[in-house]
């Protein structure tokens, strides 16, 4: 199946020398939602620039929909919508008018009804006729989502897009998401929530220092690299750590009242019998033993922190 979106050796490399983007390679399939994860300054809104061609590139091609960005640019755009992080709005503006001169830009005709359903996704409906001045700050990033599908795109970049709201509104976005990627629009989202994109993707691109370091399934991804922790409360702290314990890869807790054992969940053999014998032969006695798996983010941030070093 041909990729909806198609990055081939894209770089970018400023006057100054500083390189944005290094050889970027990145291919992402109709209707799924990829999360693009990445420190501040990794590249993420320069990739997504290039790719809606808001940037230029030195190198490498993009093609959307089988549309070059470039030779073909309005094909191309004309299947993207742009959910940027500022707030760039017209505040003396209603919604629905705002939302109706948006799909104008891109030479659609005018289809009322189709706003109309979208307002309702947006639950946008009964503020159509709000200036946007007056709406709060998650009401009006719903309207810049409403914007970026006023044109019927298939493919949805989401820039941060639950910046700065609360917690019920960014579970009533991901509802928002939700529906989107049901109906088949394409959805890349950067985030800073790593919940978010546990929550939402369908595979993970991790960018660091302009260079994709991995593109993977979410759910592979953290069965691979995914490890599990054993907490063993103990009775009594503990002066030192037994050497028994200590060759297994035991540490003791802050509080020398634990035991913290990492283990991967997906070996043939975790250890854990054979080291909960060691800690009785050792004379210690447990009050309670607890897990934990590790999250995307651990994971996200152990590659980064590896590629720095």
């Amino acid at each position: 199946m041909a990729s909806m979106v198609s990055v081939q050796g894209l770089s970018k490399i400023y006057d100054d020398g500083f390189k944005a983007l290094d050889s970027v390679d990145l291919e992402i399939e109709e209707g799924e939602v990829l999360a693009l994860l990445g420190p501040n300054g990794a590249g993420k809104t320069t990739l997504i620039s290039a790719i809606c061609g808001i940037a230029t590139a030195t190198s490498g091609t993009v093609t959307v929909g089988g549309h070059d960005n470039v030779r073909d640019f309005r094909a191309a755009r004309s299947m993207i919508g742009l959910v940027p992080q500022e707030l760039t709005i017209e505040n003396f503006e209603t919604v629905f008018n705002t939302v109706r001169f948006t799909r104008g830009l891109f030479g659609k005709p005018r289809d009322d009804a189709y706003l109309e359903k979208l307002l309702r996704q947006l639950t946008l409906w009964d503020k159509k006729d709000n200036r946007l001045l007056t709406l709060s700050g998650g009401m009006k990033r719903r309207v810049m989502i409403a914007k970026a599908l006023s044109h019927e795109p298939r493919v949805l970049f989401l820039d941060e897009p639950t910046a700065g709201v609360d917690v019920e509104l960014r579970k009533e976005m991901w509802d928002v998401m939700r529906d989107l990627k049901g109906s088949g629009v394409t959805i890349i989202l950067t985030t800073h929530y790593i919940e978010e994109a546990e929550a939402m993707a369908d595979r993970v691109a991790v960018i660091n220092k302009g260079e994709i370091l991995l593109v993977q399934d979410k759910a592979e991804l953290m069965k691979q690299m995914g490890k599990k922790t054993l907490t063993v409360d103990l009775d009594a702290p503990v002066d030192s750590l037994p050497d028994s314990l200590a060759q297994r890869g035991v540490e003791l807790g802050a509080d020398r009242k634990s035991l913290i054992y990492t283990y991967d969940t997906a070996a043939r053999k975790t250890g854990i019998t054979d080291l909960l014998a060691d800690i009785r032969k050792a004379g210690l006695h447990l009050t309670d033993v607890h897990t934990k798996q590790s999250s995307l983010e651990d994971i996200f941030v152990g590659l980064v922190t590896e590629d720095a070093a």
